[in-house]
């Protein structure tokens, strides 16, 4: 089970902001995970994790409501998800009007199923 830190001003903030649709607090911090799906296999950028899901940047997103395995690389051991994508995003946009770069994310918004267990590794309860 993943738990989070909520910080009291990153809560005032929030309520501030509006209603969230939220159920769970999220970790904003960006980190590599390896996808394989019904489109193949590759690198993704997970962001925005939370207990129930989270976002993943990766140049192919998979199909809606397929089932696709993440791993978690660590130095202390791999973590495998299995997750159903909840949607695709596609975004293309500028900085500002005045800039001439293109910045794009392609990604999709997965909702963790279970997750697999590690017959090599002793369990740990927290």
């Amino acid at each position: 089970m993943l738990k989070f830190l909520w910080s009291r001003s990153e809560g005032e903030a929030a309520r501030r902001r509006g209603p969230e649709r939220r159920a769970a607090p999220r970790l904003d911090k960006a980190f590599p995970v390896w996808l394989e799906g019904d489109r193949g296999f590759g690198m993704g950028v997970a962001r925005n994790i939370s207990e129930g899901g989270m976002f993943v940047e990766t140049t192919t997103p998979q199909p809606i409501a397929s089932q696709v395995r993440i791993t978690f690389p660590s130095s202390s051991g791999e973590m495998t998800a299995v997750a159903e994508v909840r949607y695709v995003c596609h975004l293309v946009g500028r900085a500002s009007p005045a800039a001439e770069v293109h910045a794009s994310v392609h990604g999709m918004g997965v909702r963790f199923l279970h997750f697999e267990a590690q017959p090599d590794r002793p369990v740990t309860v927290h």
